[in-house]
């Protein structure tokens, strides 16, 4: 990994018109690399139309499109331009009209699409096999760049340790988590913490900020956390951005302004015999207020 600035972006959204946040996204990620210097800029889950946008599988099928397409074109030239990297999330379309996924789209410092990150863990009430829009992502990738070696979360994701301590054990440096989070700052913190402490990774975290097409609102409070979990940057809850440079060595002392020498490793230090049993089915002893019933999608 080498020494560079990380942005994330925080803005409002035009609730379901893409091409208007694609032209707001443009002129973000020009202010992140101008004024903060950035070489990767990171924007908020579901950037081209809000997260919950009031339509069906279908409908949101017809409003986006494949990556690289339409949802992406126009970025990948600014990042070509720029020679930035971006993390671009949105809905694509994959397949069949009704096939979409809720996506994190990397996209390099020459304009090429490095890699697509399918949200793997949709909330109950997103995927479709509960009655939502969007399909499960199959795959948890860990991306190289000139940067660093990148893997991408999004937003439900983060509350499952497992997924996190995959990317890490895949080789993550950097673990991207882009969001659209409406739940308590104090969740959003304490996972965003967690997963970059548990892993010894920087976490990035982009938070929307504002409403989207079904009245649900992003809080914003983006943050930018060392592999010791110590906030780097964090906004408030309005449009703006941070930005912070990463060290490349960040696991040399214990705690942030301590010369004390860190000495431990949470991936080497692992009882892994103990875990053996954590791949089963398994439900909470507690019951939540809803719980959503699944059912089988068609073949």
């Amino acid at each position: 990994m080498k020494d560079f600035v990380a942005a994330c972006v925080q803005i409002a959204i035009t609730p379901n018109d893409v091409d208007a946040n694609i032209q707001k996204g443009l002129t973000w990620l020009e202010k992140a690399v101008r004024e903060y210097e950035a070489e990767l800029v990171v924007f908020p889950e579901t950037i081209t139309t809000g997260y919950d946008t009031g339509l069906s599988a279908g409908e949101l099928w017809d409003l986006v499109d494949e990556a690289p397409g339409r949802i992406t074109g126009p970025i990948q030239e600014k990042a070509r331009q720029l020679g930035v990297h971006v993390v671009w999330p949105s809905y694509r379309r994959s397949g069949p009209r009704g096939a979409v996924y809720n996506s994190a789209i990397l996209i390099d410092d020459q304009g090429q699409i490095a890699g697509i990150y399918d949200k793997t863990h949709p909330a109950p009430w997103e995927r479709q096999d509960g009655g939502g829009w969007a399909l499960v992502g199959e795959n948890a990738d860990v991306y190289k760049t000139s940067l660093g070696d990148i893997g991408m979360i999004i937003c439900y994701d983060g509350d499952f340790p497992e997924l996190s301590r995959l990317l890490a054990v895949k080789g993550a440096e950097i673990i991207i988590r882009v969001s659209a989070l409406q739940r308590s700052y104090d969740i959003w913190y304490i996972t965003n913490a967690a997963r970059a402490y548990d892993n010894h990774v920087y976490l990035l975290a982009s938070n929307l900020v504002g409403p989207d097409a079904s009245g649900n609102y992003g809080f914003g409070h983006s943050m930018i956390l060392t592999p010791i979990a110590w906030r780097l940057a964090q906004a408030r809850g309005t449009e703006e951005i941070i930005a912070a440079r990463l060290d490349p060595d960040p696991l040399r002392y214990i705690t942030w302004g301590s010369k004390s020498l860190q000495n431990f490793d949470h991936l080497e230090d692992r009882n892994l015999k103990l875990y053996e049993e954590i791949l089963k089915e398994a439900r909470s002893r507690f019951e939540p207020g809803i719980r959503f019933s699944r059912k089988e999608e068609d073949s």
